[in-house]
Order: C-alpha cells, then sequence, then structure tokens
C-alpha cells in the first residue's frame, strides 16, 4: 500500500475534498506578508494545471506597486482589494507563442493562434489556473477572492498592465491569511446543476420560481445574517434583476477581445 493511501486510511474525506467544499470568499485579510516557499509551492502547483493543446495559453501579472494596486481596487470596486498580500491578474497569453511561429516563420496575421477557438481555450486555462492557485492557496491557510470585476475596464488593464496585442485579462485573484472568515454561502439544489445523460425538459420543472423557493429563503437568511440593514431578497429576485440590468453591456467585452488582437468571429 502506497503511503498516500495510508494517509488516507480511516478518513471519511480527502483533505483537498473538504478544502473545496468548505470554500469561501475571503475579502478581509489579516496584515501578515505570505512566506516566499508558501507562494513559491502555490505557483508551482498551478503551474502544473491541465492546458489545452500544450500551448500553455496563460501568463500572470503580480501587481506589487502601491498605485496599480489602488487603480486595479478602485476598477474592481472593492477597496480592500489593495491590501492583499498576493495580488495576481490572470491572462490569456497567445503573444508568446505568436512570437514562436513570426521567428519560426508563420505570417501572424494569418496564425489560427489569434481564433476565437483558441481564444476561449485559453481563457479556460487561465481559468482553471485561478482555481487551481486558488485551492494550493487555501491548503496552505490562505483565504482567496476572484476578480472577474477586473473586466469592469478593461482597456485602463491593459493599459496599466502594459498587455501586448493577443493578450488578455481574464480574473484577478487576491490571497492572503483571513482576517475574518465568513459563513459557508449556501448553494442551488444540486438536481438543478447536475444531470444524468441530457439536460432536462423544461416540463420536468414548470415553474423554476417555486422548485427553488426553498434556495430563495437560504439565500435570503444568508444575506440578512451578513448585511441585516440591506440583505438580499433571494436568488430568483437577484437573478431577475440582474437580467433587466444595463451592467452587462458596460463592459463592451467582445470589442476589448479584438480590440487586443483575437478574432472574435
Amino acid at each position: 500500500m502506497s503511503e498516500s493511501s495510508s494517509a488516507n486510511e480511516g478518513r471519511t474525506t480527502p483533505e483537498t475534498v473538504e478544502i473545496l467544499q468548505q470554500r469561501r470568499t475571503i475579502r478581509k485579510f489579516a496584515d501578515k506578508p505570505i512566506e516566499p516557499n508558501v507562494v513559491d509551492a502555490i505557483e508551482q502547483a498551478a503551474r502544473q494545471t491541465a492546458t489545452s493543446e500544450s500551448l500553455s495559453a496563460w501568463s500572470v501579472v503580480r501587481i506589487k506597486d502601491p498605485e496599480t494596486r489602488a487603480e486595479i481596487a478602485r476598477i474592481c470596486g472593492h477597496a480592500r482589494i489593495a491590501r492583499a498580500p498576493l495580488l495576481y491578474v490572470f491572462l490569456v497569453d497567445q503573444h508568446r507563442n505568436l512570437r514562436i511561429a513570426q521567428e519560426l516563420g508563420v505570417d501572424p496575421d494569418g496564425a489560427s493562434l489569434r481564433s476565437s477557438n483558441i481564444f476561449l481555450q485559453g481563457y479556460a486555462d487561465a481559468v482553471l489556473a485561478v482555481h487551481a492557485t486558488e485551492t494550493a492557496a487555501e491548503a496552505f491557510g490562505l483565504g482567496a477572492v476572484i476578480l472577474g470585476s477586473v473586466h469592469n475596464d478593461v482597456p485602463r488593464i491593459v493599459e496599466l498592465l502594459h498587455l501586448p496585442s493577443n493578450v488578455f485579462p481574464v480574473l484577478g485573484l487576491g490571497l492572503g491569511y483571513p482576517a475574518k472568515v465568513p459563513e459557508l454561502k449556501p448553494r442551488p439544489p444540486k438536481e438543478y446543476q447536475y444531470f444524468d445523460d441530457v439536460y432536462p425538459d423544461d416540463a420536468q420543472t414548470p415553474s423554476m420560481v417555486k422548485a427553488l423557493s426553498q434556495y430563495d429563503e437560504d439565500v435570503h437568511d444568508y444575506y440578512e445574517r451578513r448585511n441585516p440593514d440591506n440583505p438580499l431578497q433571494g436568488f430568483t429576485s437577484y437573478v431577475a434583476a440582474l437580467a433587466q440590468s444595463k451592467l452587462v453591456e458596460q463592459g463592451h467585452i467582445f470589442q476589448s477581445i479584438e480590440d487586443q488582437g483575437f478574432r472574435i468571429d
């Protein structure tokens, strides 16, 4: 029997699964630096993330400059982000591979590395790397906040980080030792996220709002404890409000992707 098998004997749930099942977003970090060997171990773990076509079409910028941190925090709408001991921005990066192709005689204007398909592959690679980084960090007792809000102003992020063509910001990630650990946030019922063989016909659930009524209550109760002065009414009402908001139109995300040299067609 291997050492790893012996270590797992008598344990109901493997440690990594426990980490994932207890995942929380941490937005307030303790004023404590992360040890360099821990940072290196986290980054080495992320580098082993699965990658499509073996292209490793992602990279990361560590944000150390205080002014850049403050500006990213402003863009993301979270002032505390500037105080995260470790702040990353993960990127789709085909610039590196296009340089390789060009050096080997391939016309970069016609290279498929700029295609929408390859862009999406690189985007997925970057998301996987974020998740691997977060999980590795939590194994060391750190907390994390993932920042999709870097898309609030992509042109400014591009400018701040001096991103060349064919590089695009995907997610930010703040890491640090938690100053406070919130309670576990409720998630939708499993039967509405996991299906067997095919996506279920709508007739099987005539009213999704009724089907999620208990989840609505759970969400409301969670946010009432977290923010009693302005609790979220429930998941379904939140979805309806977001569906009619203009927020999704503000980022002009596809135009920003094309501005960075990718072909979205």
